[in-house]
């Protein structure tokens, strides 16, 4: 049974794309108070399916889906250039494909305008007018109003015409930062986009009997599986190893590990990666924020998808990029030696202009990275890392690095880094890594 939290979630979400939501409207369509509908409206915006706009209100949006990530709805451009909705309301909460910036002749403008554009242009009534007519929606720069006829034809077409008081330059720079930033987050696989859902997942009752498990085993030929209780808690986890020798009546209540170690939709792959290595677990249940069970991860699906990432093209830059970017391998004096350049440029240092210590951790952690892979196949992660020696280094440097591998085994790796400027030591570092293995 969905409780009354899920009950309005469901709701919203089955409200028509572009119905205006309100807390009144909600807490009475469902008979709850106005803070368990507010709380509800709160974790829909969080989901991505519901979005506040000032002086408009809360709208139902599309669902974005996750290879659309870089796509924006028009209700989130206004909130991005904290704007002001002139006309087309009931449009907002549809999805642009690209934006065109209106800097050139009423000709070429259209000529690039066509349907879901989003026209980036200042006072130009007229561009303003053709581009909704094209099926475009319009965001006027400068903080400029537009005429009554031209926020009349926004509301009929259903297209949204929006000001705001940023110049075209940066209102650009704006939607490119977020769907940048949307970008960086599309690469980081969490374990709700790879989970097998919970309609795929087989479990097994607290009142089962270890004869069900037998069953199971049969039909599917796995031998680990989630526990749960009658309200879906998961409540252990019964392996073929709990099993052996155990009577056929007997309750998997009594046999079965309790409390085992959960996940939840929103952890990362990564971190996923590294418990299950670090704990030696196979199959980890993923719940939801009530506890209850929502699916199954396995190492293979991690590994998988793990192997999946490293070949997507980077689309997106975090800082880490930016730094390793700039490391390139030199050929060392001794025989296999490996030794790294990387220059200091002005965005890895801090406010006085020397290296930033998050840089050099960076640094230092790449090049371990590197070292260990000629080792071993697969990722790294740091399990602790001591900077035990850090001299300032000024912008525009060539940094030489040089990682030594100390200890090598199965799982882990134990590696030293000294950093040179100019022949003089900068910078030394010790790091324990555990070596996630890719089979």
């Amino acid at each position: 049974m969905a409780t009354k939290h899920e009950q309005i979630l469901q709701y919203i979400d089955e409200l028509p794309v572009g119905e205006k939501i309100s807390v009144r409207q909600i807490a009475k369509a469902m008979t709850v108070s106005e803070g368990t509908a507010y709380r509800a409206i709160k974790e829909a915006e969080n989901k991505g399916y519901v979005s506040t706009i000032e002086r408009v209100g809360t709208i139902r949006i599309e669902r974005k889906k996750k290879e659309n990530i870089e796509k924006l709805t028009f209700a989130e451009v206004v909130n991005i250039v904290e704007g002001q909705v002139l006309g087309g309301k009931t449009g907002l909460h549809k999805t642009l494909n690209k934006f065109v910036i209106g800097a050139m002749k009423l000709e070429a403008m259209m000529r690039y305008t066509g349907p879901d554009n989003l026209l980036i242009v200042g006072n130009r009534t007229q561009a303003q007018e053709l581009a909704l007519k094209a099926g475009a929606a319009v965001l006027i720069t400068g903080g400029f109003d537009t005429e009554d006829h031209i926020k009349k034809l926004a509301d009929s077409l259903e297209m949204p015409i929006i000001s705001t008081s940023y110049d075209t330059f940066t209102v650009a720079t704006m939607i490119n930062r977020a769907i940048y930033d949307q970008l960086i987050k599309k690469e980081i696989i969490l374990v709700e986009d790879i989970l097998t859902p919970l309609t795929e997942t087989f479990y097994l009752k607290t009142s089962d009997k270890v004869s069900r498990w037998h069953t199971l085993n049969l039909e599917t030929t796995h031998s680990r599986y989630p526990v749960v209780d009658q309200n879906m808690k998961i409540q252990g986890m019964v392996t073929a190893k709990d099993i052996m020798g155990q009577e056929s009546d007997t309750t998997i209540e009594k046999i079965m590990t309790k409390q085992p170690m959960t996940v939840s939709g929103k952890t990362s792959v990564a971190s996923t990666a590294h418990m299950m290595v670090w704990e030696g677990i196979e199959v980890l249940p993923v719940v939801d924020d009530t506890n209850r069970l929502e699916g199954i991860i396995s190492r293979q699906d991690v590994l998988k998808a793990l192997q999946m990432n490293q070949r997507q093209p980077q689309v997106g830059e975090t800082l880490d990029d930016i730094v390793t970017n700039q490391m390139v391998l030199m050929r060392g004096k001794a025989k296999g030696e490996e030794v790294y350049t990387c220059e200091v440029t002005p965005q890895m240092t801090n406010h006085l202009g020397t290296i930033s210590y998050g840089v050099f951790t960076t640094v230092v952690s790449d090049a371990a990275n590197r070292i260990l892979r000629s080792y071993k196949k697969g990722d790294l992660v740091v399990e602790n890392m001591t900077i035990y020696f850090l001299k300032p280094v000024q912008m525009e440097s060539i940094l030489e690095i040089y990682p030594r591998v100390l200890e090598v085994g199965r799982k882990f790796g134990k590696v030293d880094v000294e950093v040179f400027n100019d022949g003089i030591l900068v910078g030394k570092a010790m790091m324990m890594c555990q070596l996630i293995d890719r089979n």
